[in-house]
């Protein structure tokens, strides 16, 4: 059983994707033989739209391209290349470093919102996803089905048509609540002067989205564009390859395929017995080695049943674990040292000499005037560090497991921490009906869990609690806590930017720190996306063609 929709195009249409795209009926590919500001293009708006990749480029992209010179391109029979070089020097002599100077774009299509984080785990890549705060999930697909992810083995099971008819009946809801709650949210929110409609439709649109999307199971389907060089997909191949979800290890058998049509040179070992098999066989072993150590020897900890099941009731947390209480007066010996002829160590003790105001101006100075959050110091914040345990709704994780340059792991996802209600599925009525798609979800996990344990996780919904530990310097936190708790961010991982801010001052009592992250935004806002959505509109109505520069 294929469980991915094919698309279908007309024979004129086909002839023109085979130039750019290395397939047009998987929901792999890659493109090649394009400009790479139009593939960054198409990945900046692929995100924010229900197409497809190649429809997508079809209906928006092609009218601005010469494409009369790549007539004789075929991309989906493979790129001939000269690899002898590169043979020689990466496969015979091990030389990663030169995996590194190829890189590809690469469209994941109808890849489930579990299978979306074991994609995007990598550092050293960039990703693009589908938006839940901007396409709606309650349309169905060309097979008539709802976007959700059907594995092959969970529905040939006793369970499988237990599955999709409570999946079916999860959008169904959504889709149901959604169209109430924008209506009540329009209502409540009139047009403000100034504002077109489509703007203030867009600020609506997206607070109703953002409100609903917890309904969302986990299995939900969502596209991911990725750039990354041919060693970062070795990595991820790898790491996939030996996941225990069935989902993931199809999807890399079909990533590998069309990377090999691409940069075949530089995934040789994966599929090797003696290389990448062996790689696979490590990470297995381990990871099940140590689930199995730690159930020894914490056997009331491990398991389902380890934490009582919650309500709806509560708020998501955040605890800092861990900090240096010297961090601070690190932060400015690793500010001062370079500017010095002596040790560290050295003026780390002339630092803890300095008064507040003195150590004060240290700061002040290398942080600078930062009249925008992208204005970060150097990397004297990578000096100290800080751990948070934190359990947010599914739906904040995925947007704060993005960030990249830190440390982030997390338990599986399941019902037993209960989930979110969200103010607007509240104050407009709709609490009954959205409680009852909330417990349709957890006992079709419960139902699955036994049998289907890795797979289970599809039926969580996204409001649902999850735990996970995130780790970061203090130039990330900067990073992280500016950016989400921007006016425009989702309210649940908004909360979560602004309590590590709080902590980072008063826990960690590291205030001089926390001061220099001056763009943390604890403001509330009734439609997040309004301020945006009229910039979005001004730059608009200034701009020029992102393809063509001389097109207005």
């Amino acid at each position: 059983m294929f469980p991915y929709a094919v698309e279908s195009f007309s024979a004129e249409e086909s002839d023109v994707l085979r130039r750019y795209f290395t397939n047009l009926d998987q929901p792999v590919f890659a493109l090649v033989n394009l400009p790479e500001v139009v593939k960054g293009a198409l990945f900046a708006r692929y995100s924010r739209s229900h197409k497809s990749l190649r429809r997508l480029f079809l209906d928006e992209f092609l009218g601005e391209l010469d494409i009369s010179g790549d007539a004789s391109v075929d991309a989906t029979v493979g790129l001939k290349r000269a690899e002898e070089l590169y043979e020689k020097v990466f496969f015979e002599y091990g030389d990663d470093s030169v995996a590194q100077l190829g890189g590809v774009h690469l469209a994941c299509e109808q890849a489930s919102n579990v299978l979306t984080k074991v994609l995007e785990w990598g550092r050293l890549m960039a990703y693009l996803e589908q938006s839940t705060r901007y396409i709606a999930y309650n349309d169905r697909m060309a097979t008539g089905h709802y976007r959700y992810f059907r594995d092959p083995g969970l529905l040939d099971s006793p369970l499988g048509a237990r599955y999709v008819g409570d999946m079916d009946r999860m959008f169904d809801t959504y889709g149901e609540l959604l169209v109430e709650a924008q209506s009540w949210l329009a209502a409540r929110h009139p047009r403000q002067e100034g504002d077109s409609d489509f703007v203030h439709r867009q600020a609506v649109k997206a607070k109703g989205l953002d409100a609903l999307r917890g309904l969302l199971p986990a299995g939900s389907l969502s596209n991911v564009g990725i750039y990354g060089t041919g060693q970062s997909y070795e990595m991820l191949l790898l790491r996939m390859r030996s996941h225990p979800l069935p989902e993931a290890r199809g999807y890399a058998d079909m990533m590998l395929e069309e990377l090999r049509k691409v940069i075949p040179s530089f995934l040789q070992r994966v599929d090797r017995p003696d290389r990448g098999g062996v790689w696979g066989e490590y990470l297995t072993a381990t990871r099940t080695d140590t689930a199995r150590v730690v159930a020894e020897l914490f056997p009331d900890l491990v398991g389902p049943d380890s934490d009582p099941v919650a309500g709806p009731s509560g708020q998501p947390t955040v605890d800092l674990l861990d900090f240096d209480p010297d961090g601070e007066d690190k932060v400015i010996a690793a500010i001062c040292a370079p500017r010095t002829s002596r040790p560290e160590s050295e003026v780390l003790e002339r630092v803890r000499l300095l008064g507040a105001e003195e150590k004060r101006s240290i700061l002040a100075a290398y942080v600078g005037d930062r009249s925008n959050r992208r204005h970060r110091p150097g990397r004297a914040f990578e000096r100290t560090d800080y751990r948070f345990d934190v359990v947010t709704d599914y739906g904040a994780f995925r947007d704060l497991q993005r960030h990249r340059i830190l440390t982030i792991e997390w338990q599986p996802l399941g019902g037993a921490l209960g989930y979110n209600i969200p103010e607007v599925v509240d104050e407009s009525g709709l609490t009954d009906r959205y409680v009852e798609s909330m417990e349709r979800s957890r006992e079709l996990y419960e139902a699955l869990l036994p049998t289907f344990p890795d797979q289970a996780s599809y039926a969580v919904a996204l409001a649902f609690r999850i735990r996970y530990s995130m780790q970061m310097n203090a130039r990330e936190a900067m990073h992280l806590v500016e950016l989400r708790s921007g006016p425009q961010g989702h309210a649940s991982y908004r909360w979560v930017a602004q309590e590590m801010h709080r902590q980072i001052a008063d826990k960690a009592g590291h205030r001089l720190l926390a001061e220099a992250m001056s763009h943390v935004d604890y403001g509330a806002e009734d439609l997040e996306r309004l301020e945006a959505e009229r910039r979005a509109e001004q730059r608009r109505n200034s701009s020029v063609s992102p393809i063509n520069p001389a097109t207005p």
